[in-house]
């Protein structure tokens, strides 16, 4: 009996004492870290009693959920700040998206409206000639009355084709000068009451709008009350 029990104390204490020498060793190292970080006490690991580190899990949890926490808000704040970017970059897309349909319409509008501004530009001229032509033939020669019958028809149909297409003339008078349709070509005194002032008494040529946009202006004589003296 004693010769069993020796020899199974005989195999058990290497396990004894290699437990024991490992308890030992993780004592030494928390030892030798502690007196690293003796210049920084919150750094200093300590566990109850200086036990062995096995027996400090809950310190180790504690600082391991302070990481973690700190780590999860850090990263809140960063996914808050990409949102608030995204929101804000997606709005800026928006604005810019409707800014350029509206710019697009306009465009597409304007398109509409003077597409045919080069072309009517192009018939100035001929109906200018055509008016000159009317007014230099002599109408009381009767060889001459179905020459100036054809020209006034043909005066008119043009005036009437332009019209259809957002061109209006300018040739009215009796009305107040205007700087934005009207060029004054000459200034006359009147003293006559019909005749108030700074109107214009005579269309020298007349002018044309296409669709609010002013092609020519009307060149025009303006009237200047007379003072007497």
């Amino acid at each position: 009996m004693h010769s069993m029990w020796s020899t199974f104390m005989s195999n058990k204490e290497p396990y004894v004492k290699s437990k024991q020498t490992s308890g030992d060793y993780i004592q030494q190292d928390l030892q030798d870290a502690n007196e690293k970080s003796s210049s920084n006490p919150k750094e200093k690991i300590k566990c109850h009693d200086e036990k062995p580190i096995f027996h400090c899990s809950d310190t180790i949890d504690s600082k391991l959920d302070e990481i973690y926490d700190t780590r999860i808000a850090a990263l809140e704040k960063q996914l808050t700040q990409l949102q608030n970017d995204l929101r804000d970059t997606r709005l800026r897309a928006q604005a810019e998206i409707e800014n350029i349909r509206r710019r697009t319409s306009i465009d597409i509008e304007k398109a509409h409206k003077f597409a045919l501004e080069d072309f009517t530009n192009e018939l100035l001229p001929v109906i200018d000639s055509l008016e000159s032509a009317l007014e230099a033939a002599n109408k009381e020669n009767t060889a001459l009355s179905n020459m100036i019958t054809g020209i006034d028809l043909t005066l008119k149909s043009l005036l009437k084709v332009i019209s259809k297409f957002g061109v209006k003339i300018i040739n009215d008078i009796n009305i107040p000068f205007n700087p934005d349709v009207h060029q004054a070509m000459s200034v006359i005194e009147s003293n006559e009451d019909n005749v108030a002032n700074n109107y214009i008494v005579q269309v020298m040529q007349r002018g044309y709008i296409l669709n609010g946009r002013l092609l020519r202006p009307a060149m025009v004589i303006v009237a200047k009350k007379k003072i007497n003296s």
